[in-house]
C-alpha cells in the first residue's frame, strides 16, 4: 500500500467518525405540538431599533392570532425611521427605551423597560424580524407552556427563511446556534439547556420578576443565553423547541456586512454555552466534512476504487446538511454540494467574532458600538 492510499484510509475514517457525530450531535429538535386555547394572557414585548420594514410582517400576523388575550408593547431603542409611528398604526402600545445608562446593552434594556409596563400573566419576547407562521400560533405556542405547567422559559428557534445568496450561503450558522444549545443532541435533555433562544422567549412574569429579569443580565451580549442561565440558577427548567409551524424568521435582509456584522457579535461569545462534549462533537464533524471535500481532491491521484468512496463520502455530507436544513429553515438545495464553501464562510465569520471578542473588544450594531 503508497503511502497515498494510506492518508486516504485515514481520512476516511476521520469522514465516517465525522458523519456519526452530525448524527448525534443532531439527533432530534422537538417542535410544538400541543394544541389548544389557553387561559393565560400575554404581554408581547417587541424590542426595535430602526426596524420600520421589518416590523411591519411581524405587527401583521399578530393582528390575526386567533383565541388568546394579548398586548403589544414595542419598545422603540432610539429610531430615527418610522418605527414607532408603525407600531402605533397596529394598536402597539409605544414607550422609550429610557435605561441605557452604565453597564446597559440596548436590548436588555428594552426588555426590562417593557415588562415593567406589562399587565399580563406571561411575557412574550419577540425579536421584530420574527413572524406567526398561523393565525392559531400565539395560541399553540401558550397552550404548549401551559401544558407544562407555565414554569421557566420555554423558547423557539423560528425557521429560517433565507432569500439571498449572502443567507444561503450562512447556512451553518443558524444550524450551529441550535446544536451549540445541547439539547439536541441524542443524550437529549440530560444535558442542561446552553440557555434560550432569543426570538421567541416566552415565561411567566411573576417568575421573570422573582429571578430579577433583563436586569441581571444588562451587560449580557447574548442576554438570552445569561437569562436562560438565571432561570436555571432558580431551579427553573429553560425548554429549547424547533420554531416549525409558530414562527419564521428573516434576521439579515440588509444585506452581507448586515450578516456578518450581527454574527460577529454573537457567536464567539455565544459558543462560551456550548457543552463540551457538543463543542467536540461539532468540531469532529467540521473535521469530517474538511476531511471528505479533501480526500476528493486527492483521490484523483489514487486508482478509481478512491475515487467512487470520496464521492460517495462527499455526497453523503451534502445529504446530511440537506436532512438537517428541514429542521433548521427554508433554504436552496444547491447550497448542500457546496458545503465546503459553508464551511469557509462559517470558519471565517467565527475567527473574525474571535478577533473582535478576545482582542477588539467590541462591535459596531446599528449604529453602537457595543462591548463583546
Amino acid at each position: 500500500m503508497d503511502v497515498l492510499s494510506i492518508l486516504l484510509l485515514i481520512a476516511l475514517v476521520i469522514a465516517l467518525l465525522g458523519l456519526l457525530c452530525g448524527v448525534l450531535v443532531f439527533w432530534r429538535v422537538p417542535t410544538i405540538q400541543h394544541k389548544g386555547i389557553p387561559t393565560s394572557s400575554v404581554s408581547i414585548i417587541i424590542p426595535a431599533r430602526n426596524e420600520e420594514f421589518r416590523l411591519k410582517p411581524l405587527l401583521e400576523s399578530i393582528v390575526h392570532q386567533q383565541h388568546v388575550s394579548y398586548e403589544v408593547i414595542v419598545v422603540d431603542d432610539g429610531s430615527t425611521d418610522g418605527t414607532r409611528e408603525l407600531a402605533r398604526s397596529y394598536g402597539a402600545t409605544v414607550i422609550s427605551n429610557e435605561l441605557l445608562e452604565e453597564g446597559w446593552i440596548g436590548k436588555s434594556a428594552a426588555c426590562w423597560a417593557g415588562s415593567l409596563v406589562a399587565n399580563n400573566e406571561l411575557l412574550l419576547f419577540m425579536d421584530a424580524d420574527t413572524v406567526f407562521t398561523h393565525p392559531d400560533s400565539l395560541s399553540n405556542y401558550i397552550a404548549s407552556f401551559e401544558s407544562m405547567g407555565s414554569r421557566g422559559i420555554l423558547s423557539l428557534q423560528p425557521e429560517h427563511c433565507a432569500e439571498k445568496w449572502y443567507e444561503q450561503l450562512a447556512f451553518l450558522f443558524p444550524l450551529i446556534v441550535m446544536v451549540g444549545m445541547n439539547v439536541f443532541t441524542v443524550a437529549g435533555t440530560r444535558l442542561k439547556a446552553g440557555g434560550s433562544f432569543g426570538p421567541c422567549l416566552l415565561c411567566d412574569k411573576m417568575q421573570y420578576e422573582e429571578i430579577g429579569g433583563h436586569a441581571v443580565v444588562r451587560g449580557a451580549v447574548m442576554d438570552d443565553l445569561a437569562l436562560g442561565k438565571a432561570f436555571q440558577q432558580h431551579d427553573l427548567p429553560v425548554r429549547c423547541y424547533g420554531g416549525k409551524g409558530i414562527a419564521w424568521l428573516r434576521m439579515y435582509p440588509g444585506g452581507l456586512s448586515d450578516m456578518v456584522q450581527g454574527y460577529s457579535k454573537s457567536m464567539a461569545s455565544g459558543s462560551a454555552a456550548t457543552h463540551p462534549l457538543v463543542m467536540v462533537l461539532i468540531y469532529a464533524w467540521m473535521a469530517g466534512a474538511s476531511v471528505a471535500a479533501s480526500m476528493l481532491l486527492a483521490s484523483g491521484f489514487s486508482s478509481t476504487g478512491w475515487l467512487g468512496v470520496s464521492i460517495g463520502l462527499y455526497i453523503l455530507y451534502a445529504v446530511e446538511l440537506a436532512v438537517a436544513s428541514k429542521r433548521v429553515g427554508r433554504f436552496v438545495w444547491w447550497i448542500f454540494p457546496l458545503y465546503p464553501l459553508l464551511l469557509v464562510v462559517f470558519i471565517s465569520i467565527f475567527t473574525y467574532s474571535l478577533y473582535l471578542s478576545k482582542r477588539k473588544g467590541s462591535v459596531q450594531w446599528k449604529g453602537r458600538n457595543i462591548n463583546v
